[in-house]
């Protein structure tokens, strides 16, 4: 009876190819199961009709949510109110500039020379409201506003006002006193009412009245035609800018 002859011997090298391929292979097949695991789960990686699309409509940024409309908003803007509203300019302007500040914003005071602009500008044609939004941040704004109104008592808001924003970066205690001085009113008075937070619930009001009104910062500005149309400005606007929005309520 014959008998099979034996295999071959495997060389080292074949062994070491064989071995090589036999690796290879295994990885193979566990990659393959491991795939189709994750397109049985739903991966991501099928690519179906379309789905280009849909990739780049997912790489799309974020819709922005609709934004207020800052003339809607501007409807609440609070009536001028001629016995405690500060006013500079012609009782029968047709435009009236109702402007919300901040005597320790710097913003404010780049302002304050576009406003003076303004009035050289239109004369008695327009008149303006200031009103007071002291910032959290200004640690001044708030004292200033109380300030000015116990100035306004003694009939010299407008000076207070502009010789604050005329000596800005001096904004504090010393400076109130010195301008109170300067102005001509009764100094002792005048330090008892800065002193005795009789004006602080005004102050606050009329921010309330702006903030329900739009106003976010300083300055923001409404300019008011003769028919009631108001038109928001916010920002140290530039004088061409601001002569453009009144001529348009002008006109």
């Amino acid at each position: 009876m014959n008998q099979q002859s034996p295999l071959p011997a495997l060389s080292p090298v074949q062994m070491f190819i064989f071995g090589i391929v036999a690796g290879v292979l295994a990885l193979c097949t566990i990659g393959f199961f491991i795939l189709l695991g994750i397109v049985l789960k739903g991966g991501g990686l099928t690519v179906a009709a379309g789905s280009g699309a849909q990739i780049a409509a997912n790489n799309q940024p974020p819709a922005v949510p609709n934004q207020p409309d800052p003339s809607a908003a501007a409807a609440n803007l609070p009536p001028v109110d001629e016995k405690q509203d500060h006013i500079r300019g012609g009782k029968r302007a047709k435009v009236t500039l109702v402007e919300y500040s901040d005597f320790e914003c710097p913003f404010c005071s780049r302002f304050y020379p576009t406003v003076k602009q303004v009035e050289q500008e239109y004369g008695d044609e327009v008149r303006l409201v200031y009103r007071h939004f002291p910032l959290s941040f200004h640690p001044q704004a708030q004292p200033a506003a109380e300030a000015s109104e116990c100035a306004s008592e003694q009939g010299k808001f407008w000076e207070f006002h502009d010789g604050i924003f005329e000596n800005q970066e001096r904004i504090g205690d010393a400076l109130f006193k010195e301008l109170a001085q300067k102005i001509g009113l009764n100094v002792n008075k005048f330090n008892d009412c800065a002193s005795s937070g009789k004006f602080k619930q005004k102050v606050i009001d009329q921010q309330n009245g702006g903030a329900a009104a739009g106003v976010g910062g300083t300055p923001h500005t409404f300019v008011v035609g003769a028919s009631g149309q108001i038109v928001p400005v916010s920002g140290a606007l530039p004088f061409e800018q601001i002569k453009a929005t009144i001529d348009s309520v002008l006109n």
